[in-house]
């Protein structure tokens, strides 16, 4: 089999404030997302979000429906966001061949046919993958990083100097929204002070970390925050109660991603530092 699945229930914050580290990491950490030759996906409760990786290497990977969406094919009733964080690579979709290259992204609209191949099995693309339900159609389109709405934010003073990247606020989408996040050299926090939105779920792909660094994952309700070891190419679940922030023992990226009732980036509840418990 080329493709492989797990599923994630839901967790309510009391359930979550009660759990020791396997606890936490069963239930919110997603691992081994980049299998050679395979399709690694995970089901989550959340929104219905999938997410997952694609490794292609000699052979085209077709993206097959998997038990838990319920449907024929894996797109009849979703939408999809990949993004290559390996070598390059090409995403067919519906017979329609879309190049990317590092860090470039491709929306995929409601009902399309998909597969992914490598330029090189050498060194071959990495797709992340991330997929929401859809109750429309909308354009399949790609977005390469110089096409990303960029904002610059933070200082090194703060060790906080990044710069996002924007995807899918530059193009119409049902309920995904989608970008990355590149810590300047000497940088280690993202989204500290920390927020949560109620109205949506967020996966956090860490990515960029040499094999020995780690990014301490910051979760749970203000008032009762956890964390989660990360280590690189390791994404990790947020549900709409949690705040999402981290801390790095270097400079690293991110993919962040989120669906729910709206699309609008600015929808969230800040957190202020003396509120952190």
């Amino acid at each position: 089999m080329t493709t492989e699945f797990t599923s994630r229930f839901s967790i309510d914050p009391a359930a979550a404030a009660a759990m020791g580290t396997d606890e936490l990491r069963h239930n919110f950490h997603l691992a081994n997302l980049f299998e050679p030759g395979k399709i690694s996906l995970t089901y989550t409760h959340y929104d219905r979000m999938v997410v997952g990786g694609a490794v292609p290497l000699g052979q085209p990977l077709a993206l097959e429906a998997i038990k838990p969406v319920g449907t024929q094919s894996f797109l009849e009733r979703r939408e999809l966001v990949a993004v290559n964080i390996g070598g390059e690579g090409t995403v067919v979709v519906s017979g329609e061949a879309h190049r990317l290259n590092t860090r470039d992204m491709l929306y995929v609209g409601l009902g399309e046919e998909v597969s992914f191949t490598s330029a090189d099995a050498g060194k071959p693309a990495k797709f992340y993958l991330l997929s929401a339900p859809a109750h429309r159609k909308c354009p399949t389109r790609p977005i390469t990083l110089d096409k990303a709405k960029r904002l610059d934010l933070g200082s090194p003073e703060t060790s906080n100097e990044r710069s996002i990247f924007q995807f899918t606020t530059t193009i119409e989408t049902c309920q995904l929204v989608v970008g990355m996040t590149q810590l300047a050299k000497g940088s280690v926090w993202n989204t500290m002070p920390a927020h949560v939105h109620d109205r949506r779920m967020e996966a956090y792909l860490y990515f960029d970390l040499a094999e020995s660094a780690r990014v301490f994952h910051f979760m749970g309700e203000p008032s009762e925050t956890r964390h989660i070891l990360m280590a690189n190419e390791e994404a990790v679940l947020s549900p709409p109660w949690s705040i999402h922030s981290g801390c790095g023992t270097a400079n690293y990226a991110f993919i962040w991603a989120m669906a729910g009732d709206n699309v609008d980036y600015t929808d969230v509840d800040p957190v202020a530092m003396g509120e952190l418990r």
